[in-house]
């Protein structure tokens, strides 16, 4: 039998050990997640930066099916968008991870509550995503695709492979703030690279190709594509129509290289969904959006296809070539 001691001795290290137990059982209780993506989801480059995503968690201590649950929803056309909001919303998620500008503002439409970490929004305090860069001030946080003068340096970046170039079509959506900010840090310094400027749409696949092939037309023209949503949207109808007229264009991401685009600057956004995963992981463990500051870019990638510059009769310079970070032979 038990003494009385015993029994007491026993019952305080069973009480003291329930506390323990409990806090070890509700830390590794499951997370919720959302994540949503502006584009399809067979998206080779997409699935490449939510696979980044999903390691950089794994180092961070956080596993699919023990302590993190992730819900992935995609779509590019505004309604599909808005589905995916609200399905994502619906499954209360801990935070979400949402990927363009399109993204992140059907979330805010929807929610104030919950934590959204983005990435690849060009200007999220000219949109009202944040307040200020330093202080977001609500519940968003994330990391910028790029500031504006990066614009200036695709110019110089395609008056360096094609010389002859005097007539910049610069592709953007006229609707899209961010889009129209670009467009006037090129128009700021056109007339020192001694070219004329036109703007042209991207909302729809059918008025690219007409639009570029009209520009095409007279000759001596190069094209700048803009770092916006609507363009990567349709980076397969603007690269067609670029290789059909022979036009050599400059493309904010590396993506639209590897898919047949002449050269491309931007910033690397497989390492910025990388970082990503650490400010989800303090929003996870407590932290606020409206105390982290949004980030800028650390890493640039400038990409070159070879292939592409022969078909245009393009000689690249060796300057432009030790530059490069990955050449497409």
């Amino acid at each position: 039998m038990i003494g009385r001691r015993e029994f007491v001795t026993l019952l305080g290290g069973a009480a003291a050990a329930w506390p323990l137990a409990a806090r070890a059982q509700q830390a590794e209780r499951t997370r919720r997640i959302g994540v949503l993506f502006s584009s399809v989801d067979n998206d080779p480059d997409a699935v490449a930066r939510l696979s980044a995503f999903q390691k950089a968690l794994h180092e961070l201590g956080w596993d699919e099916g023990r302590n993190l649950q992730i819900d992935t929803r995609w779509g590019v056309d505004d309604d599909r968008i808005r589905r995916n909001v609200a399905e994502l919303i619906a499954l209360a998620p801990d935070v979400i991870l949402a990927n363009g500008p399109p993204t992140v503002m059907a979330l805010q439409q929807a929610t104030r509550s919950v934590p959204i970490v983005f990435v690849g929004v060009t200007d999220p305090v000219g949109m009202g995503i944040v307040q200020s860069l330093p202080r977001p001030s609500g519940n968003a946080t994330g990391f910028i695709s790029a500031e504006f003068g990066l614009s200036v340096k695709w110019l110089e970046i395609l008056k360096e492979i094609a010389p002859s170039v005097r007539r910049v079509a610069v592709l953007r959506e006229a609707s899209n703030p961010s889009a129209l900010a670009q467009f006037a840090a090129i128009q700021g310094v056109a007339s020192s690279f001694s070219v004329e400027l036109s703007p042209l749409g991207v909302r729809a696949a059918g008025e690219i190709e007409r639009d570029i092939a009209a520009f095409a037309h007279p000759g001596n023209g190069g094209m700048i594509v803009s770092r916006i949503a609507e363009t990567i949207a349709h980076r397969q109808a603007i690269i067609k129509a670029a290789s059909q007229h022979r036009m050599p264009g400059v493309y904010p991401l590396r993506l639209f290289v590897t898919a047949g685009g002449l050269i491309s600057y931007g910033h690397d956004l497989v390492d910025q969904f990388r970082r990503a995963a650490a400010y989800v992981d303090r929003i996870l463990k407590g932290e606020k959006p409206a105390d982290l500051p949004v980030q800028a870019p650390t890493k640039y990638v400038l990409s070159i296809n070879l292939k592409t510059a022969k078909s245009f009769g393009l000689e690249v310079p060796a300057t432009l070539l030790a530059r490069a970070d990955e050449v497409i032979e």
